[in-house]
């Protein structure tokens, strides 16, 4: 059936393949900070523990918005690894870092997702598509306020 809410099938194409490299780069980080969370260990171990936690769950419901998100724009949302390694700008990794280089690498995961997330706003606005803007400011909102508060957690 034809969907008919105003925004051109192109634009809903393109804003679906952007929000698409957002849920990739939102499902990478999920499992990235909660693989941290497991396996955190130091000094820092009960505030990490608990912080990964909070994200990793924030990430697991942000998820299902933007997958529904690209849905209703009348597109599949990819569900697979393979199909989130290929979309993703977050590298996989397969070491143990410390607690520092797992803050460290976690800010660069936050700040990758804005980037994502503001990369799609021109398609967003010219289509005057304001529900998608309205999840991509939400999730630039959360995600620069955890790079922000995982940067206090460093020296420097």
């Amino acid at each position: 059936m034809k969907i008919d809410i105003g925004i051109s099938d192109a634009s809903r194409e393109a804003i679906a393949g952007g929000l698409a490299k957002l849920l990739a780069d939102s499902y990478t980080l999920y499992l990235k900070t909660h693989n941290y969370h497991w396996n955190v260990t130091g000094p820092m171990f009960n505030t990490l523990h608990l912080m990964f936690e909070a994200q990793y769950t924030e990430l697991a419901l942000a998820v299902d918005l933007i997958a529904e998100r690209i849905r209703a724009l009348g597109h599949p949302a990819p569900g697979s690894y393979r199909a989130y390694a290929a979309l993703t700008g977050i590298p996989e990794e397969d070491d143990a870092p410390d607690a520092e280089e797992m803050i460290r690498r976690l800010v660069a995961g936050q700040e990758t997702v804005v980037r994502t997330a503001r990369s799609i706003f021109p398609l967003v606005d010219e289509a005057h598509d304001e529900p998608s803007a309205d999840l991509l400011t939400q999730r630039m909102q959360v995600h620069e306020k955890n790079a922000w508060m995982l940067r206090s957690l460093l020296a420097s």
